[in-house]
C-alpha cells in the first residue's frame, strides 16, 4: 500500500508512467523507469539498516538524485554535504549527523579519507548492481520516516532540520501539485498522465541545499522533467543555451546575483535564444530587489516573475507573482502563515513588527539540539505549534507579509535597527552598481555603522560614499544609508546568498 513516504510515492508515480522523461543532468537523460532502476541499484549497494545516516557529497549531477531516491528506498536517511565545507566543518557535520556511509564524488574522496566513516561509496559505482526493488517486508516504510536537511543559517555550525516524510512532502514538495495537493498517497499516480502540474524547470541551485533539492523534487513528483545546471560555475549565456535547448518552462533563480546577469545577457543579445517556452521565472533563497525584478520583466516579457519565500525550517511559505515589487520581499499570507509577537505568540496587528511564523506541516525540530528546537519551535496558548525561524516581518493592510530580515544580521546604529537586505536593495537600484552586500562594523559613537561592499558594473565611473548616500536617501531613511563604502567585491556564497561572514571580515580588515 502506498504511504506518504517519498519512496512509496515515487514508485507509485513511476509504475503509472514509467517511460516519461523526468531528469536531465548534463549528458544523462532519465526516464522514470531508468531513474527508478538506478535508485534500486543504490539501495542494493548500500545494504544498510533502516535509519542509517548516509552523506551525499557531490555537485549537481544525475547520481545525486539517484542517491536520494536510493536512500529512501533502503530506509536510510540521506544527509546533504556542502562541498564548500572546510575539513573542520565537514568533520563536524559527519560527527553530528552520525554518518556511517558517505556517497562521494571523485574530487572529494581525499576529504572523506580524513573522517571516521564506516563505508565510502564512489558516486555512480552502483551501476551494474541489482536493479530490482527491495521488498516492503525488508524495509518498512511510512510517512514518519525522516528527511534531514543540514542548514548553515547565519551564525554557528550547521544544524540538521528533521522533517517527517509526510510533512516534508506537503511543505516542501507542495503535495505533488502546487495548485491542488493530492489528498491520498495513491493519487500521485494521476500525475504520471499529465493530470498533476507538469513543468520542466531549469534548476540552477545546488542539490546540496534545500532550494535545489526541493525544486527538483517538486517537478518530478508533479509529473514533470527537472533540468539540472551542472556547470562548475554560473554562466548566464550557458544557462540560456540550456533553456532554449531543453525548452525549459521556468528557471529557478537565487536572488539578484543570478537574476541580473540572466536579464542583462538576454537584453544584450535579442533574438539569440528561442525562449518562448519560458512561462515563469521563480526566485527563492535570496532577495530579489525591485530594480532587478524590473530588469527581468524587460528581458523576459512573456514570463511571470514568481518571487517566493521559504526556509529550511518552513518549507515553501509564500510567493508573490508578477508584482512590481519594492525593496523588501513581500508575499500573500495563507491560513498557516502569520506574524507573531515573539513574547506572547499572538498575532501582531497590521503595521506592527513581529516574527514570521508558520504552522501545520513543519519539522520535528533540530537533530540533537533541544535548546535550539525549543527556541524555534514553540506552542501558543491554544496548543498550536509554530516554527519561528527568526525573520522580522510586518503584515500590511493587504494581508501581505513584508520581510525585514534575520535579527542576527540586524545592525544597531545609535539604537536604530537597520536590516541589511533593505539597504542592499536600495544600493542595487543605483545604475552603476552591479551587486552589494551590507554589514555592520564597530563605531565608537553609535555602536555600529552601516558598511556597504559594492561591486560596480564594468566601465562604471568611481562611486563615492557621498553619491551613494544621496542615492540611498531617496529610497530609505537617512540613518540606514551607508556610513562606509568598500569598492571591489560583494561576496556571495556558492548558492548566491550574501556571504555576510566574509563581508564582515573584509570590512574589519579594510576599515
Amino acid at each position: 500500500m502506498t504511504t506518504f513516504n517519498l519512496a512509496d510515492l515515487w514508485e507509485t508515480l513511476c509504475d503509472a508512467g514509467p517511460d516519461a522523461g523526468c531528469l536531465v543532468a548534463g549528458p544523462v537523460r532519465h526516464t522514470r523507469r531508468s531513474l527508478d532502476e538506478a535508485a534500486n541499484q543504490v539501495a542494493h549497494t548500500l545494504g544498510v539498516e533502516p535509519g542509517t545516516r548516509v552523506g551525499i557529497y557531490s555537485r549537481n549531477r544525475a547520481e545525486y538524485v539517484e542517491a536520494l531516491l536510493g536512500c529512501w528506498k533502503a530506509g536510510a536517511v540521506p544527509v546533504n554535504i556542502n562541498w564548500r565545507y572546510t575539513l573542520d566543518e565537514l568533520r563536524y557535520v559527519a560527527d553530528d549527523a552520525e554518518l556511517e556511509v558517505m556517497m562521494v564524488e571523485d574530487e572529494y574522496v581525499a576529504m572523506v579519507e580524513n573522517l571516521d566513516i564506516r563505508q565510502t561509496i564512489p558516486l555512480g559505482s552502483w551501476a551494474g548492481a541489482d536493479a530490482s526493488r527491495i521488498g516492503f517486508e525488508k524495509v518498512p516504510r511510512s510517512g514518519d520516516d525522516l528527511y534531514v536537511l543540514y542548514t548553515g543559517g547565519t551564525t554557528g555550525m550547521p544544524k540538521g532540520v528533521m522533517w517527517r516524510h509526510e510533512d516534508f512532502f506537503y511543505a516542501c514538495v507542495l503535495g505533488g501539485n502546487p495548485l491542488d495537493p493530492i489528498k491520498q498517497p495513491g493519487d500521485i499516480a494521476r500525475n504520471a498522465t499529465g493530470a498533476g502540474f507538469p513543468m520542466d524547470p531549469l534548476v540552477l541551485g545546488p542539490l546540496m541545499h534545500g532550494g535545489g533539492q526541493w525544486l527538483t523534487l517538486i517537478c518530478m513528483y508533479a509529473g514533470g522533467k527537472a533540468i539540472l545546471y551542472t556547470e562548475r560555475s554560473f554562466d548566464a549565456e550557458k544557462v540560456l543555451d540550456l533553456v532554449a535547448r531543453e525548452r525549459a518552462t521556468s528557471i529557478g533563480i537565487i536572488g539578484d546575483a543570478m537574476a541580473r546577469p540572466l536579464a542583462e545577457a538576454a537584453l544584450a543579445n535579442p533574438g539569440r535564444w528561442d525562449l518562448a517556452s519560458l512561462v515563469t521565472l521563480g526566485n527563492g533563497g535570496a532577495m530579489l530587489s525591485g530594480a532587478v525584478k524590473g530588469q527581468l520583466h524587460d528581458a523576459f516579457p512573456n514570463a511571470l516573475v514568481n518571487d517566493s519565500y521559504g526556509a529550511s525550517e518552513t518549507g515553501a511559505a509564500g510567493s508573490e507573482i508578477g508584482a512590481s515589487g519594492g525593496d523588501r520581499p513581500a508575499f500573500t499570507a495563507d491560513e498557516r502563515t502569520s506574524v507573531l509577537d515573539p513574547d506572547t505568540l499572538e498575532a501582531s496587528p497590521p503595521g506592527v513588527e513581529g516574527l514570521f511564523a508558520r504552522r501545520g506541516y513543519i519539522p520535528l525540530g533540530y537533530w540533537k539540539d533541544d535548546a535550539k528546537t525549543a527556541a524555534t519551535f514553540r506552542t501558543d496558548a491554544n496548543g498550536v505549534r509554530w516554527v519561528l525561524p527568526g525573520d522580522r516581518a510586518v503584515r500590511d493592510e493587504q494581508n501581505r507579509i513584508v520581510l525585514y530580515g534575520r535579527g542576527s544580521g540586524c545592525i544597531n546604529t545609535g539604537g536604530e535597527k537597520v536590516f541589511p537586505e533593505e539597504v542592499e536593495a536600495a544600493i542595487r537600484a543605483h545604475p552603476d552598481v552591479f551587486d552589494a552586500v551590507v554589514v555592520g562594523a564597530p563605531d565608537e559613537r553609535f555602536g555600529q555603522k552601516v558598511v556597504a561592499l559594492v561591486a560596480l558594473r564594468d566601465g562604471a565611473p568611481e562611486l563615492t560614499l557621498d553619491a551613494l548616500r544621496e542615492h540611498c536617501r531617496k529610497r530609505i531613511a537617512g540613518y540606514k544609508a551607508p556610513n562606509a563604502l568598500i569598492l571591489g567585491e560583494a561576496p556571495r556564497t556558492n548558492v548566491g546568498k550574501p556571504d555576510y561572514a566574509t563581508a564582515t571580515r573584509i570590512a574589519a580588515e579594510r576599515l
